[in-house]
């Protein structure tokens, strides 16, 4: 069974326990990245490793080392402070690459 993490300052992260993802917390950019880095190497078994924003727009240059590969798929998540529009970004700039166009509707 593949393993799912989530990274990220405690009070952000640590609901995600309870429904069993494993929880890597962090201090700071760097110790987030560092953490980041292990769960990525291959014999860690995360194919998926969710980020919250503000350790992800940290670390733009891990991100774009991952960014080409499917797996690990590395995953911004909204912090204990909302929402940054960090993952909405990425989601349109990846469907705008998959298709050539921006189809976002403004309502």
């Amino acid at each position: 069974m593949n393993k799912i993490a989530c990274v990220g300052d405690r009070d952000s992260v640590r609901g995600f326990m309870a429904i069993g993802f494993d929880v890597f917390t962090a201090d700071t950019v760097s110790e987030a990245e560092k953490t980041v880095k292990k769960l990525a190497s291959s014999e860690s078994g995360y194919p998926i490793i969710f980020v919250t924003e503000e350790f992800y727009n940290g670390m733009p240059k891990v991100i774009e080392a991952y960014s080409e590969k499917a797996i690990p798929a590395i995953i911004s998540i909204p912090g204990k402070n909302g929402s940054m529009g960090t993952g909405e970004a990425a989601i349109k700039a990846l469907t705008e690459k998959a298709i050539g166009a921006d189809i976002a509707l403004n309502t």
